[in-house]
Formats: structure tokens, sequence, C-alpha cells
């Protein structure tokens, strides 16, 4: 794919024409439903406002040529999050003014009716989609002020926060926001029985979900309850956050000292300091349950979803511990170098992404496994892909090349990918996928 320039560039250039464009037209904005996709609508949301725009805002699992057929031809359309995978389906759509703001990688050529900004057609540096809108927006009015949070929220929902560059480091100075070094487990603000009870990334074997596994590792690091309760992670001494370190790479021994020791973000929600880790949490979880307007309304600051957003991330980390629970137990496909986890309808198809995730990252598989898995969505069935350890095969090319005996877009990155099938295509899905990771075995 042709680059295009710097990043500021691609903003300069795109948001002039947004600005000259939206003058007299009302503007359809389309947002992905993860943490990254809600803060970019939050952001973006809040910048119209502010320049007095007529909009409205839909929030999708996944853009689909369904879909992009039914949006409207007389509007100025935005999507968020999501598109660069979709530019042929935009082209042929007959939609006139497309502004895509995107982070994910760039396969097909860029119509002449579509004005993207993507970091994957210049210099490529690591940054969200929320860190994208941020910067579009901060271009299209300077004076806005308290987007950084909504950009950090976004960039650690889609964990990048371990591998910060410039780009971000930028957005994190320019907001009120705290950075300690410690553990990585979430929240760290919390009661630590109750954090470590609850925590599926990194995934702890014998303590994630077991409240006897956390109180037998809580006692061996001398962690004993004082006036009733737990201290919480930021509360801990170095010594003891030494103790606790060591006794949970003891639980997970493939794990390393870089990949749990970071930076926690700490910001100023609802007038308290929270560990910004949970708070994207929560707004993937609303998203996650189909209440997108909740998390949008929880970035927003109302105190009325506050409520709400945390009686639904209760239930989410409960779901997601279970769900963890059986993908660990099912049978499943396996062969030299990959996982295919067929989850059927046993868990939500908004929850299978996360729970592939947090499984690439946990002890379980070597370096470099791919790890795909299945669940039902409908009439379709939601893929997800991952490359544990970030190294290896490119999982995008992978589902690609299954994918084009069947139809359809792949989305995401190298190392994190997913697409739609319909039902009826499971197990030829299921055929080429185990066929092209066994010839790409066979080639290394």
């Amino acid at each position: 794919m042709e680059k295009r320039g710097n990043l500021d560039s691609q903003i300069e250039v795109v948001s002039k024409k947004f600005l000259e464009l939206s003058e007299d037209k009302e503007i359809f904005v389309v947002s992905h439903f993860d943490t990254d996709g809600i803060t970019s609508a939050t952001i973006l949301l809040k910048t119209l406002r502010k320049l007095d725009k007529k909009f409205s805002i839909k929030i999708i699992k996944s853009l689909e040529k369904k879909f992009i057929q039914t949006i409207p031809k007389n509007k100025l359309i935005v999507f968020l999050d999501l598109a660069s995978s979709n530019l042929d389906t935009i082209a042929e759509s007959g939609l006139e003014d497309v502004f895509v703001i995107d982070h994910h990688e760039v396969t097909q050529e860029v119509p002449t009716n579509v004005h993207i900004i993507n970091p994957e057609l210049c210099e490529g540096q690591r940054i969200s989609g929320s860190g994208v809108t941020y910067l579009f927006c901060k271009q299209l009015y300077p004076e806005i002020f308290d987007l950084e949070k909504l950009a950090i929220l976004g960039m650690i929902g889609d964990m990048l926060e371990k591998e910060i560059d410039q780009l971000n480091h930028n957005i994190v100075n320019q907001g009120e926001i705290k950075k300690k070094r410690g553990l990585l487990i979430y929240p760290s603000t919390r009661p630590l029985n109750r954090t470590l009870e609850y925590n599926s990334n990194p995934y702890i074997p014998g303590v994630t979900g077991n409240i006897k596994g956390v109180l037998e590792l809580l006692r061996e690091c001398g962690l004993n309850p004082e006036r009733g309760k737990y201290k919480s992670l930021i509360e801990l001494t170095d010594e003891e956050m030494g103790k606790l370190v060591t006794a949970i790479m003891l639980r997970n021994p493939k794990s390393r000292n870089k990949e749990i020791i970071g930076d926690i973000f700490l910001l100023k929600f609802f007038n308290k300091l929270e560990d910004a880790r949970e708070l994207s949490a929560m707004i993937n979880a609303c998203s996650k349950f189909g209440e997108s307007e909740t998390a949008i309304q929880f970035c927003m600051g109302l105190s009325s979803a506050k409520k709400k957003a945390e009686a639904i991330h209760i239930k989410y980390k409960q779901l997601l511990i279970s769900g963890l629970k059986y993908v660990t137990e099912i049978e499943k496909i396996e062969g030299r170098g990959f996982t295919i986890i067929n989850a059927k309808e046993n868990i939500k198809d908004t929850m299978i992404g996360t729970i592939t995730s947090i499984l690439s990252n946990s002890s379980l598989y070597e370096e470099g496994t791919i790890i795909i898995a299945l669940a039902y969505y409908d009439d379709k069935i939601k893929i997800s892909a991952r490359n544990v350890g970030n190294e290896g095969r490119n999982v995008r090319e992978v589902l690609s090349k299954v994918m084009l005996n069947l139809g359809g877009e792949v989305g995401g990155h190298k190392f994190a990918a997913g697409c739609l099938i319909q039902r009826e295509q499971e197990q030829e899905f299921i055929d080429g996928l185990k066929r092209n990771l066994e010839i790409e075995m066979v080639k290394i």
C-alpha cells in the first residue's frame, strides 16, 4: 500500500476537507463497539457539539456490506476505528463524502470518495483509534480540552499501554493522568482479594476465579487484612509488591517480569482517582451487553450511567471467568503451532475476542501459537484470532487465505484479527483453517 506522508500532514489535509464539506451537510458517525470505538465516538461527539454541527451516531459490532448499503447517501459519513478493510465496498456504495479515521491495517486501495487518516499509511506508529480521533479533533477545534483521558482509555482498551510511542506519550502528558509503576493487574485501587479473584489478564492458574486460591496466595505473601480489609495494589510497599510478583510468577512460570510489571494509569473520573484499565473494561462490558448508549453516557461523565455501568461490569466479569473456565476444559482442535476453540453458543460472540486475547497472554500456550476461537452470533459465527507472544505468523493473512473461498472481509492487525462467516460455513471454515495452518507449518 502506497504511503501518504506523515500523520500530521494527513490530519491537516483531512480536517480542512471535513470542515469544508460539513458546512451544509448533516454528519453520520459510525463507530466500533469496543472501548476504543466508544471513546473515539465520544471524543468526536464532544467536538461536533463545540462546532455546533448536526450529527447522529451509530455504534456497530462489525462493518458488513449489507449495512454499508443502508447508509444514507445525502450525509457526510465518518467511520471511526473501522472501515480500513472495507474500502472496496465503500467505493461501490455510491456514498459521496466519506471520512475514515482508523488505525487498522489497510489492504485495499483508497477510493477517491474516501478521505482517510490512518498511521498505517505513513510511518505506522502504534496508536489507538481513539488516539487518532483525538489528534483529528484537536485539529478541528484546538480549544477543546479534557479529551485526553478518553484517548488514554481507548489506548488501554486496545492494550497498547505496554508499547507507548511518542504520539501516545504526548497525549498522556497533555492530560491530567498519573502514572505509577507496578503489577499489571487491575483494578489497582480496589482490595487485593477482589482484584485477584476477578483478574483475568494476566490469567493466573489456580487464582483467577478461585477465592480459596486467592487467599492462599495472599497468605503466602504475608499480605493479611488490616481491620478486616486487604490493601489495594497501589498501597503496597516495594517489599510487599516484590513478594506478590514472585508468587504470581511461580504460578505463571512462562510469564516474565517485564510482562507483568508496567505503567498503571490513574485518572480522575466522577471526581475520584480510578485505574484506567478498570474504566476501560467497564466501557467495554457495556457495549458487549448491547448497552453502547450507556457506555457513551459513562464516557460523557453522566452520573446516571455510572451505577448501571458498574452493575453491567460485575455481570460481565462473572461471565468472563466462567467463559475462561469453559475454554480451558473443552476439547479443542490442536495441531503443531495452533489451537482452534469452537465455543459455539456457550460463549457470547461479544466476549470471544476478549477471551482469546486473555488466553494469548496467558502461560497456557507457547509463544508463536495461533489461537482461533469461534462463537455463534445469530445465523453467523464470530471468529477471533490471536498470536501468542506477538511473534511468528500473521493471523490476519491466515484468516484472509481461508476467507478467499468463503467470501467476506477480515479486519484487525498482524497478531490480532477477526471475521464473520455464515453458520452453514462452519465446517468448511474449520477444514480450510486446518489445511492452511498445517501447510504453513510445513513451510516453516
